[in-house]
């Protein structure tokens, strides 16, 4: 399977998985084409741009060095400021004491990760750069959250740390929606680390401190998630993925996704292996620009409600059909005819003025 998944992307190492990567993949598990890449570790963005479909989304570099400055200051004095705010949200008392360890670098960082989270005792401690690790679709995945605040009242918090403001105390809901699911990857990898060690996977707190800028400055403010629902969504997702063997059983022979193929070669490899694409994409796959290319004319592109109310049609033109009584539909197509006519005949009476 090694070898399989190495052909499919070139030959190269593959590009690893992070929570984000895996709360994009959770969000539209349907998609074969990404889970295959995703699989094999393609390099997504070098495919993206030898297909002329170049991504559109990612920090600035200036937002990553400014991201970067925010992290280094909270961390600073072995994270004085990051406990005293991280005590300070959960309503407990800033203890004294408490112990930092930093988890990086390269050696055995998942054996001296797993013996720093699962040790026994409830001393306070911010332990920094750990790995987890999660499987996903039959694959074991390594996973690098921001800080685990661990033993702050007895409990392990996932903390995480973004650049985004928090103005006139409201941030971007769509950049906080984004920050609860990549913490809930980490509260799920964590929790599944104590149960795999005896330990109760409840010690870790479904909430989780997010941490950002408080409005165009640099002071930092703490606020609570609650990822519960997050957590469920999680889980019932990473279920129904396939395993990746299932996956590559799917996939036509000589099938390819090396950046370094001819372009002709890689679009027509990839029209082999189904997408499922929608609007939503657009801000967390590399590849959705040219999905949405390849998508156009198909009721899928108008996003996943549409697609779902219109259950079965998958063509635009026959909707359109439909709407206007010019074809019968299929027994299955036979709902979704009667709602397409029924808002033709709306749509009409309110252009002409003449109420139904």
């Amino acid at each position: 399977m090694e070898d399989r998944l190495g052909e499919i992307r070139g030959g190269g190492p593959p590009r690893r998985h992070n929570a984000r990567t895996i709360a994009a993949l959770t969000g539209n598990p349907g998609c074969t084409r990404r889970a295959v890449l995703d699989s094999a570790g393609a390099d997504k963005p070098a495919l993206a741009e030898r297909l002329g479909f170049p991504a559109r989304f990612g920090q600035s570099r200036f937002a990553i060095t400014r991201g970067n400055a925010f992290e280094a200051q909270l961390k600073a004095d072995g994270g004085v400021e990051l406990l005293r705010l991280v005590a300070e949200r959960l309503g407990v008392p800033v203890p004294p004491g408490a112990t930092w360890t930093d988890l990086g670098g390269d050696d055995d960082r998942p054996g001296r990760s797993r013996a720093a989270l699962t040790a026994p005792g409830d001393g306070p401690a911010l332990f920094d750069h750990p790995l987890l690790g999660l499987d996903v679709a039959g694959r074991r995945v390594h996973l690098e959250p921001d800080l685990v605040a661990a033993r702050l009242a007895g409990r392990f918090h996932v903390v995480e740390i973004k650049s985004f403001p928090v103005i006139d105390g409201q941030a971007d809901p769509a950049k906080v929606a984004a920050a609860a699911i990549q913490s809930a990857v980490y509260v799920l990898a964590l929790r599944e680390l104590l149960a795999a060690e005896g330990r109760d996977p409840e010690l870790v707190s479904h909430e989780v401190v997010l941490i950002c800028p408080r409005n165009f400055g640099n002071r930092p403010v703490a606020s609570l998630l609650d990822v519960r629902r997050q957590l469920l969504v999680l889980r019932r997702q990473l279920a129904r993925m396939a395993r990746v063997d299932e996956l590559l059983a799917t996939v036509p022979a000589g099938f390819t996704a090396d950046p370094a193929a001819d372009p002709g070669v890689l679009a027509a490899a990839l029209h082999q292996v189904p997408a499922r694409y929608a609007p939503d994409c657009l801000a967390v796959c590399e590849l959705a620009h040219f999905c949405r290319h390849e998508a156009r004319g198909h009721t899928g592109a108008l996003g996943r409600p549409v697609r779902e109310a219109l259950g079965g049609v998958v063509e635009v033109a026959d909707v359109l059909a439909l709407a206007e009584g010019g074809r019968a539909p299929e027994p299955e197509q036979a709902e979704a005819a009667a709602l397409l006519r029924a808002a033709a005949r709306l749509r009409a009476d309110a252009l002409t003025g003449n109420p139904a």
